[in-house]
């Protein structure tokens, strides 16, 4: 009952929106006037023919005939300011075209209308399968400390969104403070050692140094340069990057214990497991970034489904959450084991989801194509409407918020979609929601200005 509501409040509004783009009220009273003004004449000359019936002279005739040729002038003035009057009323609906629908801005805002290009299939080789959305675990980044450490403070919350290179989270660790004082010490051990090695090379070559005390020189740079990028590895397997560790300074205000937390990822803050004061552990990632631009759909597909599986086969899905919505993909995966349990196969497609409506966990019902050169395109079922007892789709037009009705062969229908052999081509977009809009728009834009006369 909600749905016939929804629906029937849906007309409504596209019957009211076509009365305003179609009904031209000024032109159409202004005709009614001048057809009241036609009817005193028009009684002058009935009056003028009773008199020529009266009186049989010449002379009289003569004048009834010239009342009679002044009335069809009359009536041919008539029949032209009929024909400006329709042109007035129907100057918007004869501009866009008879099949065409012209919408502004402000008219398409309470409208849902997408469109998707038209692929290739047959609606005999489509295969329905239970589905579930899942996140795209390749756009997903669980993020932890790598070495023991409290948490200091959240510089995100959940479900913000977050860039790759953003610092997330504010740690301190024990363990870190000691590695970077290590490493500050190696690196002070190694400028020194560099130094005197320069300086005896250079003392060596005028012949004031020994050999052996260059030697002894180099030695100590290259032991010191080893402990150097020792301590510089120990920092990079704690997580930092080396333009960090070059910028580690012993006179900071910051505490060397101090470190950021950054997401590697451009994405939505989805999980967060840790609260300030929490002391986690290298092995813990109780921060997860998921990127949502993209989802894993994941399909049950029985044993005797399998051969007319394939990679790269069309998939679309449809939801009862989003009953209005649909979306599209293509599989990009087939499990090669069997459920133990339920004797299925897994069947994984990559969906785009740039509203951001599909959410992890949803329940829906997968539709693949499995043949891809039947010589036919498939729309769905509601992207076709009647226009004059014809199919039709409507395509965008030329301008932003024109669309055209195109007249269409349709075939086969099955699982919510139905074949167009002809009137379309492949690839063509075509408007596969709020098509019912559109056609209501049309129509009732037609008998409005049907009813102007």
């Amino acid at each position: 009952m909600n749905r016939t509501n929804h629906t029937y409040r849906r007309l409504s509004y596209s019957i009211a929106l076509a009365l305003m783009v179609g009904l031209a009220g000024p032109a159409a009273a202004e005709t009614g006037g001048k057809h009241a003004d036609h009817e005193e004449p028009k009684a002058g000359h009935e009056e003028k023919e009773a008199g020529h019936e009266d009186h049989q002279g010449h002379e009289e005739e003569e004048a009834g005939h010239e009342d009679h040729e002044g009335h069809k002038e009359e009536e041919t003035g008539h029949e032209d300011h009929e024909g400006q009057g329709e042109k007035d009323s129907h100057q918007g609906h004869e501009e866009a075209g008879a099949d065409a629908v012209h919408l502004t801005d402000e008219q398409l805002a309470p409208l849902t209308i997408r469109t998707a290009p038209a692929e290739p299939g047959s609606a005999e080789s489509l295969l329905s399968l239970p589905a579930t959305v899942t996140f795209n675990a390749d756009r997903v980044a669980m993020i932890g400390p790598r070495v023991r450490a409290k948490l200091v403070r959240m510089s995100k919350g959940l479900g913000d969104s977050v860039s790759a290179g953003e610092v997330i989270a504010e740690m301190d660790s024990v363990a870190l403070g000691q590695a970077k004082a290590a490493y500050l010490k190696a690196r002070a051990r190694f400028e020194t050692a560099l130094s005197h090695f320069e300086r005896q090379k250079a003392l060596n070559a005028e012949q004031i140094a020994s050999d052996a005390t260059l030697v002894e020189a180099r030695g100590r740079y290259r032991e010191a340069r080893a402990d150097r990028d020792a301590a510089v590895e120990t920092l990079r397997l704690y997580g930092l990057s080396r333009e960090a560790i070059k910028a580690i300074d012993a006179n900071s205000e910051q505490p060397l214990s101090r470190y950021s937390l950054t997401s590697p990822i451009d994405g939505v803050l989805q999980r967060r497991d840790v609260s300030p004061g929490q002391t986690v552990g290298p092995e813990s990632t109780p921060i997860h970034v998921v990127d949502t631009d993209t989802v894993w759909l994941e399909m049950d597909a029985f044993e005797k489904q399998i051969a007319d599986l394939a990679v790269g086969q069309t998939v679309r899905l449809s939801l009862p959450a989003l009953p209005e919505q649909g979306f599209q993909g293509r599989v990009d995966w087939i499990s090669r084991e069997l459920a133990a349990g339920s004797r299925t196969l897994t069947v994984r497609a990559v969906i785009d989801n740039p509203d951001d409506l599909l959410r992890a966990g949803m329940f829906g019902t997968a539709t693949v194509q499995t043949d891809g050169h039947a010589g036919a395109l498939l729309v769905p079922v509601g992207a076709v409407q009647r226009l004059e007892d014809k199919p039709h789709v409507f395509v965008p037009g030329d301008e932003p918020g024109a669309f055209r009705a195109k007249p269409v062969n349709v075939g086969h229908e099955s699982n919510g979609m139905v074949e167009v052999s002809s009137g379309i081509e492949a690839g063509q977009p075509v408007v596969v929601e709020g098509a019912f809009d559109l056609m209501s728009i049309l129509t009732a834009g037609g008998r409005s200005a049907a009813h102007s006369h």
